[in-house]
């Protein structure tokens, strides 16, 4: 199986090389390539490089939007995604595999059934709401609709016109689903990040309510709002 490990990063020199260390170590026995797509002004870009990962640079335009791009770009199999703040556990890979070639589609880490005081509270409650939300409107068994880690088929990701940014890790819970694809969460550790947030609460927030509402009701919501 070749695998892709994919991460959108914005200056994260303190920990993208742990992080990816952390992959290949976890991988081990599976072809693997490393993407990253990288906004950032300090050296995570030449780190990244320096550890063989492929970097495509871009202009800083969100989360969501560096992520779709590395999964889009990523040639595995299954394609792997995290973040490279190091809050993810990359030694959960080879149980998140398990569940792919057991026959699911797509599988998300749920950090809410193993918390930790590493996610703040205001955060915490608004996962909370949100899982709640889904669970209600879509009748889809997910803890976790804003989680960055996921195993993902690689045809499933070529497979839907994706559309968000700022509400990205939802909108793959829910329209996957919604395409009939096979979905498993699995529960994972959650750590404290190194480096600075750069995440806007208020802006996700929003994007986040808005993505649940447009594919339960098919609303006309302009992309750049999501």
């Amino acid at each position: 199986m070749k695998l892709s490990a994919v991460m959108a990063t914005l200056n994260e020199e303190g920990a993208i090389g742990k992080v990816i260390e952390d992959v290949k170590k976890n991988t081990k026995g599976h072809e693997l390539e490393i993407v990253v797509v990288d906004s950032s002004s300090d050296r995570t870009a030449e780190i990244a490089e320096g550890k063989g990962a492929k970097v495509i640079r871009q202009p800083k335009s969100g989360h969501g939007i560096a992520l779709r791009a590395a999964m889009l770009a990523a040639g595995g199999d299954v394609i792997i995604t995290t973040d490279c703040d190091d809050t993810y556990p990359m030694d959960y890979v080879p149980k998140f595999l398990e569940l792919i070639g057991a026959g699911y589609d797509v599988v998300s880490g749920n950090r809410m059934n193993r918390m930790t005081r590493a996610m703040p509270l205001s955060n915490r409650l608004a996962n909370f709401g949100f899982a709640l939300i889904v669970r209600i409107l879509y009748g889809i068994s997910t803890n976790d609709v804003t989680t960055g880690m996921f195993a993902i088929r690689r045809e499933v990701v070529h497979a839907i016109p994706w559309e968000t940014n700022y509400s990205f890790p939802a909108e793959i819970i829910i329209r996957t689903n919604l395409n009939g694809f096979k979905y498993k969460q699995i529960d994972i550790p959650y750590r404290g990040r190194i480096g600075e947030v750069t995440l806007n609460k208020w802006r996700s927030g929003k994007a986040y309510l808005r993505c649940f509402l447009k594919h339960r009701f098919n609303l006309k919501i302009e992309p750049r709002l999501l």
